[in-house]
């Protein structure tokens, strides 16, 4: 278990972390979402005791890292996968790290087998690709068989199997027993493998939830209309207090009803329907909804197209309300 209280960290007048407390439980996978300069690897490296807090605390499994005895035995961590002496192979950078904390020979060839790495086991780290860089670190973190893991942007540089793997693992981690921290920019892995989520935001924690609330919190799920009739099917929608959207393809999003209400408005009316799904918002749309606020770097974007805008505003389909 991973208890942060108050934790706080300063760069110079930099304020990086603010007051941050979660703890993260074993038996789950826990997500830490944020935006770039949200705190995120500051808050991990002080968890591993490679930042002082300025103020506050955090310990794993009770005791702050630098009083572990084994910390590798305790503590499995993948932060910097390029972090390896490129002269090195893996089998020997491994080594070093097992016999610095008593940990059995045969056990660097146990992990090395897990992540895929035998065949490349005695070559020079310096020629690693990217992925092969990232699964050796992960047989880092695995190699003392600890009871908390900390994954930083753990599928960073894996090809389609790799992350498929990687998913799998985690997900195995945690139905074991473990504490498992993971942290990533890829919402559509995190939706799929996280069971829980703390997000933060300029240095504060702004959501320490469930992931299915999280997404019900921060987003709202529509029901998405196509209809060759639509000027008129707009109109009686809204009537009924529905809040309805065009959007570019002039189809509907419709908030508030659901989507057998609208089937049945439409036959009501003799009305002919080509589509109509409810749409489940995702992970992606509630982070993005949450932390727009606080995003710190903004990238220059060509020009957006219109936002969707209610029916009353919006110019009538083309033709006399037929869809070309």
């Amino acid at each position: 278990m991973i208890e942060a209280r108050g934790l706080t960290k300063r760069f110079g007048s930099k304020l990086a972390v603010n007051q941050v407390s979660f703890t993260v439980l074993p038996g789950q996978v826990t997500g830490f979402l944020g935006p770039n300069g949200a705190g995120k690897s500051t808050t991990m490296r002080m968890i591993l005791g490679l930042d002082r807090p300025t103020a506050g605390h955090v310990t794993v499994n009770g005791r702050h890292y630098s009083r572990l005895a084994a910390p590798l035995r305790e503590v499995g961590a993948l932060l910097d996968a390029k972090s390896v002496h490129g002269g090195r192979s893996a089998h020997h950078h491994l080594l070093c790290l097992a016999q610095s904390n008593g940990i059995p020979r045969k056990r660097v060839d146990e992990v090395l087998d897990m992540v895929g790495l035998q065949a490349v086991a005695r070559k020079p780290t310096r020629g690693f690709s990217l992925g092969m860089g990232q699964r050796l670190g992960i047989a880092a973190a695995l190699l003392g068989d600890p009871a908390v893991l900390m994954f930083d942007e753990p599928v960073n540089g894996l090809d389609p199997e790799g992350i498929h793997w990687i998913r799998g693992l985690m997900r195995k981690l945690a139905a074991e027993g473990r504490t498992v921290f993971v942290s990533s920019h890829l919402m559509s892995e995190m939706a799929i493998t996280a069971d829980h989520l703390v997000v933060i935001g300029q240095g504060r924690i702004l959501a320490d939830t469930d992931m299915q609330d999280f997404i019900d919190r921060n987003a709202t799920s529509h029901v998405l209309v196509r209809s060759p009739q639509m000027s008129e099917l707009g109109p009686l929608m809204a009537a009924r207090g529905w809040r309805v959207e065009m959007v570019a393809d002039h189809s509907l999003k419709v908030f508030g009803a659901r989507a057998a209400e609208i089937g049945d408005l439409a036959a009501d009316h003799g009305m002919r329907l080509h589509e109509l799904a409810t749409v489940q918002p995702s992970l992606e749309e509630a982070f993005m909804q949450l932390t727009g606020d606080v995003v710190e770097y903004h990238a220059g974007l060509p020009e957006p197209p219109p936002p969707p805008t209610p029916l009353g505003d919006a110019p009538a389909p083309p033709g006399n309300g037929d869809l070309p």
